[in-house]
């Protein structure tokens, strides 16, 4: 028969988009807000896009199928499930965009979002719209201006010189965590080194607590270990290396004290001012001086990279004394040191460093063998160091939230008042970047010149903005409070007091019911910047009695990268980009959620096949199949009442695998193996059409489990049985123990160490039989069909793998 998945999905949009705002809303209260739900709450969270003008991908749909597959089954468990979305929307990606087509952010924007809500829509993703936020609604960002203005002041966000990461193209400041092996991680050009007035955020006084308290966090271990990396404690002393017939010395901080007597050289870092108080006793100052302008010109990760050649400039003139064995050693400078990283100087070592001893084999330096030194003889004091540093937050762009500073000649910079919040964006018809300091702001006068705050007399707005990492640091409490955000009947939006509004008990009791997020859902590459950021500003924030928790994300999923055809990432160069809404267009948004469930485990990495679309598309249309064939509902419903008078007591097989189904693809999806839960529901069907006599029960059971799925098919099924509700919040299937056999086992089928299948088989099954029966299957032999087995590795009991 005809699967007409248009007509289907088509159908059950509409009631669902009739339904949505009440359908998936989440209650505040502690009590249930509906029927069938319990008092358990689970906030499940995607990371919210960025509307771009491509529109989503198919990365994007992994990740949301995942999290709305686990939103269904909960709220069919009775959860009371957030499960919200929202837009990131601020930034250099909608910016760019929108000076390319000409085209003002505000529109673009707009339109992206417009284009976005329909294709989520089209894939059937159970969203409780009515708490929809955009990081560029000044309602929002009036939150964000809040938590800035907190956290200056408490002394947290300053503004000071430094040495930033410039990017020429994009023309702004990048933080370090934006810069790629001396790359701009958005456009790919070259970084230049700049010393400019930014504002930065005080993250380092939050680096023993992020650091220990990764440790309760259900987070991959990959990630924990990437976010250890990058705070990066260690464990030292600092030693001070007197330098010869001067008043200064050399501090240094090494983790290595027993190796000093090692110690051939020193090095600072050239933008260390120590150099510059030196300058009269340096006797080559000139190719000081210009080895210090080319450091410049270097980023960070170039020059610290292992393949980045080791250069440097004798400090001639300049001796430093070892405190230990009082020896004389030469001063370098060298960019392989960091000004900012420790105290910006090293003793080089180079029998025990990679580096320092690559650099002496260069400069022909010293090479020595020394005793190590006894710990009670080690020279200064304990000491802690870290990798991380302050959050360079200021960005010379147009479109971001104005940062809520008044700069007054008398008083210095002033917050804004925060009855005045929202600082808004002005409406300009020119927004390109300036290419300098400033961002495009600083030229609209109008909206700079303002009343400093303290002293009534002229002032100027701060006219930086803030990154797009700003409004992603705290989206997930905006969800929470998604009705603070909105300007209610009758009062004056934005005259409200966030500090009074933070206060109110019901305000603090959305918090405390919701936060922490259960179960965030997201890319591997947001490890570092957004987590990182992310979990500062809710230590802040519970630092000042704003939220409850120590923590944002109690448990974290990382989906794996789908890779094009090719194998290669998708892009539009390599022309290998897989377009969703051609997918649904050609296979329906059902069989798409299910692909991309099946393709393998979902952290792991993999590449689009368009047989597998396919063959998704074909179990759907023979699940389609299977139920129309059984005739008239109400009449095989009749028939089954009287067979059912006849039944022996002997439990069918089809019951016995129905039972384990239901225990498999319920713990299947508790622990995120969407791909074995859906080859379970594949090894029912295929023992369901052995049977055609199965009884109506059976087929609402099946409904139910494949629903978090293939929700627009399941709840047609169930409509066709009598269904009059939504699948939504009906009882999750429960399966009986005692129909569960020990005598079976789950048999697992690889090809070349790759899971295509999974069957039921006796326990016990010899390897001859299980090959027999796992050849005849079709799922494993369009793998294995016209290709030699050239080796089978069993396992009893467990797996069979054929090795092609």
């Amino acid at each position: 028969m005809n699967y007409n998945f248009k007509k289907i999905e088509k159908k059950w949009q509409k009631v669902w988009a009739k339904e949505k705002y009440k359908l998936w809303h989440a209650s505040d209260r502690k009590t249930a807000n509906s029927e069938h739900q319990t008092s358990n709450k689970a906030y499940v969270l995607d990371m919210f896009p960025y509307p771009s003008g491509e529109g989503l991908h198919v990365g994007h749909v992994e990740g949301y199928t995942a999290s709305d597959i686990y939103a269904r089954f909960l709220r069919m468990n009775g959860y009371n499930v957030l499960h919200p979305m929202g837009w990131d929307a601020f930034g250099l990606p909608a910016e760019n965009y929108a000076i390319k087509k000409k085209i003002h952010p505000r529109l673009v924007v707009k339109n992206n979002v417009k284009n976005f809500t329909r294709q989520l829509n089209s894939l059937g993703f159970s969203y409780d719209w009515q708490r929809e936020i955009n990081t560029t609604d000044p309602e929002y960002y009036k939150w964000t201006q809040w938590i800035f203005l907190q956290l200056f002041k408490r002394g947290l966000a300053y503004e000071a010189e430094a040495p930033v990461n410039w990017c020429p193209s994009c023309k702004t400041v990048l933080a370090n965590e934006e810069v790629s092996e001396g790359a701009c991680e958005r456009c790919g050009s070259q970084v230049e080194r700049k010393k400019l007035k930014q504002w930065i955020l005080k993250i380092t006084a939050y680096a023993d607590r992020l650091l220990a308290d990764l440790e309760g966090l259900d987070w991959p271990e990959r990630v924990k270990e990437m976010q250890r990396n990058w705070i990066g404690r260690s464990e030292g002393r600092l030693i001070e290396f007197p330098i010869f017939n001067s008043e200064f010395s050399i501090k240094v901080f090494t983790t290595r004290p027993d190796t000093i007597d090692g110690a051939t050289y020193m090095v600072l870092a050239p933008e260390h001012p120590l150099v510059q108080s030196l300058k009269n006793k340096i006797k080559n100052w000139k190719d000081a001086a210009d080895y210090i302008s080319f450091a410049g010109s270097r980023s960070e990760r170039e020059r610290m990279a292992d393949t980045y050649e080791k250069t440097g400039v004798e400090l001639k003139g300049v001796e430093a004394i070892n405190p230990h064995n009082r020896q004389k050693i030469p001063v370098w400078i060298s960019d392989y040191v960091l000004a900012h990283y420790g105290t910006g100087a090293i003793m080089a070592v180079p029998r025990h460093d990679e580096r320092d001893r690559q650099f002496a084999e260069k400069f022909h330096l010293p090479i020595k063998d020394r005793p190590l030194v006894p710990k009670e003889k080690w020279v200064g004091k304990p000491e802690i160091n870290y990798k991380l540093r302050d959050w360079i937050f200021s960005r010379q762009r147009y479109w971001g939230e104005p940062i809520p500073i008044i700069k007054c000649e008398k008083c210095g910079n002033q917050p804004v008042p925060e009855e005045d919040l929202p600082v808004e964006l002005p409406k300009v018809k020119n927004y390109e970047p300036t290419g300098g300091a400033e961002s495009p702001l600083a030229g609209i006068k109008k909206w700079v010149n303002v009343k400093c705050p303290k002293c009534g007399g002229p002032a100027k707005r701060e006219t930086n903005t803030m990154p797009q990492w700003a409004g992603s640091n705290w989206y997930y409490i905006g969800y929470v409070i998604a009705e603070n955000l909105k300007s209610m009947p009758g009062r004056q939006a934005g005259k409200i007091q966030i500090s009074k509004q933070i206060q109110n008990p019901k305000f603090k009791e959305s918090l405390n019911h919701w936060l922490p997020v259960d179960l965030y859902v997201g890319g591997v590459e947001h490890a570092v910047l957004h987590l990182l950021y992310a979990r500062f500003w809710h230590k802040f924030l519970y630092d000042i009695g704003a939220v409850l928790t120590k923590e944002p994300f109690k448990k974290l999923v990382n989906q794996g990268l789908i890779l094009g055809p090719d194998g290669q990432k998708m892009s539009k160069s390599r022309g290998n980009v897989v377009n969703p809404d051609e997918m649904v267009e050609k296979f329906g948004a059902d069989s798409l959620r299910l692909y991309e469930m099946f393709m393998g485990p979902l952290e792991d990495a993999k590449p689009w096949d368009p047989r597998g679309i396919v063959g998704l598309q074909r179990f759907l249309t023979r699940v389609y199949n299977l139920v129309r064939t059984v005739g008239n509902v109400r009449d095989v419903q009749a028939e089954q009442a009287k067979r059912s008078n006849k039944r022996s007591d002997r439990t069918s097989n089809i019951e016995r695998l129905l039972h384990k189904t239901v225990k498999k693809v319920t713990e299947d999806i508790q622990n995120f193996r969407f791909n074995t839960a859906i080859s379970a529901l594949m090894i029912l069907l295929n023992e369901a059409e052995k049977n055609p006599s199965l009884n109506s029960k059976f087929y609402i059971l099946y409904s139910k489990l494949l629903f978090p799925f293939a929700p627009h098919l399941s709840q047609e099924i169930w409509h066709e049985f009598g269904g009059k509700t939504l699948l939504d919040y009906e009882p999750w299937p429960v399966w009986d123990d005692s129909l569960i056999k020990k005598s079976e086992v789950d048999l697992v089928i690889q090809v070349n160490g790759k899971m295509r299948d999974v069957f039921t088989v006796s326990s016990g099954l010899d390897q001859s039989s299980a090959e027999k029966l796992a050849l005849s299957r079709e799922l494993v032999n369009k793998w294995i069909s016209g290709q030699k087995v050239k080796k089978v590795i069993f396992v009893k009991d467990r797996l069979i793998n054929f090795i092609v």
